[in-house]
């Protein structure tokens, strides 16, 4: 049973058609997040055997680019085996599609980075009335961001935008998409989506940002897009966090006077509605979700 599947006659691999076949339902939603946690659990195993075996230095520096895909492995043989018991029996839906409206790929991935940038700003505000973050949580959070940058990278920027997209867009919201309305459809995976980073400081942007991504792939249809979004926004957190007195900001309100910060904000949220509204101007007639082309 492979994850990927090789094409035939070429050197390459399509990262995505293994899973096609697969349209999760409640039940299976379900299953994947239980698999997900027996990932984690598993990681915790993994990273604990690093500590003891090699140095708890070691597992904390080179632990994360180790243990993070081992994650969605459970998850992803579920889905797999499932996907291939289907074929021949359930239509196939392709994970990633390309419905732009007639736009060209380079200027949805422009559109869509400005918006993810906009939308790590506008969040900040909702993450301030978060309660206090306890020093434990907040040494874990900045120990994950101060590794060596290419590990931070590999993992932050690289592995959760792969693994996290395919899971909560390409899997559990392509099929919720079939099953239901668009609206519940993004709200419940942008649920799980923040449900996965298992903290309440990540996991209330991540809803908000979820549902940001999962309307980008109800319109387009496409992954590349989400992970692309995905990527820019993790990778901003790891610039912030590398630049020299930025280092133990936690907010920009604390550095900024209120006369800069409120129209900084206001500015990012003109920037994020003027791409939603682009992303809503594109029509559904090729997306893979036509059967449900009400707005949301």
């Amino acid at each position: 049973m492979a994850f990927f599947k090789r094409h035939q006659g070429r050197g390459s691999y399509d990262l995505f058609s293994t899973y096609n076949y697969f349209m999760p339902g409640f039940s299976d939603l379900v299953w994947l997040v239980i698999l997900f946690f027996v990932g984690a659990f598993l990681g915790i195993l993994i990273s604990a055997g690093l500590a003891l075996g090699i140095s708890q230095d070691f597992a904390m520096t080179y632990g994360l680019v180790i243990v993070y895909p081992v994650q969605f492995i459970p998850a992803m043989l579920y889905a797999s085996a499932v996907s291939q018991r289907n074929m021949g029996f359930e239509p196939e839906y392709p994970l990633d599609n390309n419905n732009f409206g007639g736009r060209s790929g380079l200027s949805m991935a422009l559109i869509v980075s400005v918006m993810a940038i906009s939308a790590a700003f506008v969040i900040e505000p909702v993450s301030m009335l978060l309660p206090e973050m306890s020093e434990a949580r907040k040494m874990a959070m900045e120990q994950m961001l101060k590794g060596p940058v290419w590990i931070v990278l590999i993992s932050v920027s690289v592995f959760a935008p792969f693994f996290e997209e395919w899971l909560c867009r390409g899997i559990i919201l392509r099929g919720l998409l079939k099953k239901m309305k668009p609206g519940w459809a993004i709200v419940i995976s942008a649920l799980v989506f923040g449900l996965i980073h298992m903290n309440l400081w990540q996991a209330i942007p991540a809803f908000i940002i979820g549902v940001i991504l999962g309307y980008v792939y109800y319109k387009t249809g496409s992954l590349k897009l989400t992970m692309l979004m995905h990527c820019v926004n993790n990778t901003l957190s790891v610039i912030l966090s590398r630049i020299p007195g930025l280092e133990d900001v936690e907010f920009f309100a604390e550095i900024m006077s209120p006369w800069t910060y409120v129209p900084m904000i206001i500015a990012f949220a003109v920037a994020l509605a003027c791409g939603l509204l682009i992303i809503r101007s594109i029509p559904l007639t090729q997306s893979p979700f036509r059967k449900e082309p009400q707005q949301v």
